[in-house]
């Protein structure tokens, strides 16, 4: 499914992925001078790579101005609780309406399947974390399970793109049944799901962070792997840059491979930043934004759903005001990042032993890169004569032509562009709008 290629440019010799993600984790936190490149997918990337997470449009939430390719819908009370809060009694209007804004705008749903209401849960008045009690447990009755999943794919047959089995089953917030249980949900909701509407694809539970490796593991272990079209993981690695979702996707890649799953694709279905708190600068929020889904194409994570636009009280990278609808810097990124990226070619990105990156890109006939350093002090790049670069786009600026072969650089990325005369063209070519 494209695996990303990743590969060491130094003194130091690892023919495995996952010894490449060990040495670029030092490289990154220790200051060492090797250097890495990852060699990135060669298919173009498509507008549904870019995902999000929206909470409140039905009452608070205006439609964002920017471009929405993808919808997770969590946290958003459309859960089986939501839909089915007593036992035959269904409560569409709040998923009805997400379906209808989605389609007037375009925009793929992603819909988990999760959550069990207590009166179908088999530990009733279990509670785990800050869910209502019996909601993190299995059902008492996998009928009732098999009825909340028929019901919901027949209503959205053709309208909801895709279904992920439950959120971060390695965390006792989230799930208390074993994973045999998870198993064989995942199997009875495939074989539902693709009797009805085979074209909708099939997520597996997102397990998270480093700690959920184990779990990830074990499903795959005991055969959840073929009832999934993707697998579906949440690289949060925060505080820490997004560079270090690196070395957490080669282990997960390691585990798949090592279960036999190794060619489905994966998609990071939620992510973002909850530390450091607060944020250190509007800047360097719409910095991680942008490297984020850089990188996670560069690695070949296939779709990426950023948590999230109106959350102003667990994320501190807010891509909204408190009023839902004034675009902080983080949210202009997430609208930029697409410009930059939706339909190019990238090459590869590599990381010179000064922490300076730099990914390549291609439209056409046009070569493009995309620079910034992983350093906090800001530098100077010297561009090379062979790019013949034109142009130059800061993330949240405007195109500037390139004069002399200096130009500075810092945690937020800009893009340089070649092959064209002016920057009228310049600005076409990229689809980048004066901001």
């Amino acid at each position: 499914m494209g695996d990303a290629v990743l590969t060491l440019k130094s003194t130091v010799t690892c023919t495995r992925r996952f010894c490449f993600a060990l040495v670029l984790l030092g490289v990154m936190f220790s200051g060492a001078s090797e250097s890495a490149n990852i060699v990135a997918p060669e298919r173009p990337i498509p507008r549904t790579f870019f995902g999000m997470h929206i909470h409140q449009t039905i009452d608070k939430t205006p439609w964002p101005d920017v471009p929405v390719p993808t919808w997770r819908l969590w946290d958003s009370q459309v859960k089986w609780p939501d839909l089915e809060p007593s036992k035959g009694q269904w409560r569409f209007f709040a998923l009805d309406k997400y379906v209808a804004m989605a389609q007037q705008h375009n925009t793929e749903i992603l819909l988990p399947l999760a959550i069990t209401p207590q009166w179908a849960s088999a530990h009733p008045d279990a509670k785990s974390g800050w869910q209502k009690p019996g909601f993190t447990s299995e059902p008492s009755d996998m009928n009732d399970w098999r009825d909340y999943v028929r019901q919901v794919v027949t209503r959205y047959k053709g309208r909801i793109f895709a279904y992920e089995i439950w959120n971060e089953p390695n965390l006792k917030q989230y799930w208390i049944g074993n994973t045999d249980q998870l198993v064989a949900m995942t199997k009875d909701a495939h074989d539902i799901i693709k009797s009805i509407d085979p074209s909708a694809i099939l997520v597996s539970p997102s397990a998270t962070t480093g700690r959920g490796l184990p779990w990830l593991a074990d499903f795959l272990s005991k055969g959840g792997g073929r009832y999934v079209d993707v697998i579906g993981y949440h690289f949060y690695v925060f505080p820490h840059p997004p560079e270090a979702m690196l070395p957490l996707i080669e282990k997960v890649r390691q585990t798949m491979k090592d279960n036999g799953v190794e060619d489905k694709p994966i998609w990071d279905t939620e992510l973002g930043w909850a530390e450091p708190k607060p944020f250190p600068s509007d800047e360097m929020a719409a910095a991680y934004v942008a490297r984020s889904f850089i990188l996670s194409w560069a690695a070949g994570i296939q779709r990426v759903y950023w948590y999230a636009w109106d959350n102003h009280s667990w994320v501190t990278i807010e891509t909204t005001g408190t009023d839902n609808k004034t675009v902080r810097p983080a949210g202009q990124a997430y609208g930029a990042i697409q410009k930059w990226l939706s339909g190019a070619s990238m090459d590869a990105c590599n990381e010179s032993a000064d922490r300076t990156w730099t990914c390549q890109l291609h439209r056409g006939k046009e070569s493009q890169w995309i620079v910034w350093t992983a350093d906090d002090a800001q530098k100077t790049f010297m561009v090379p004569t062979a790019w013949r670069a034109q142009g130059c786009t800061p993330l949240l600026g405007e195109l500037y032509p390139v004069k002399g072969s200096n130009i500075p650089i810092s945690q937020v990325p800009v893009l340089l562009v070649s092959g064209a005369s002016n920057t009228a063209k310049l600005r076409k070519s990229t689809g980048i709008a004066q901001q």
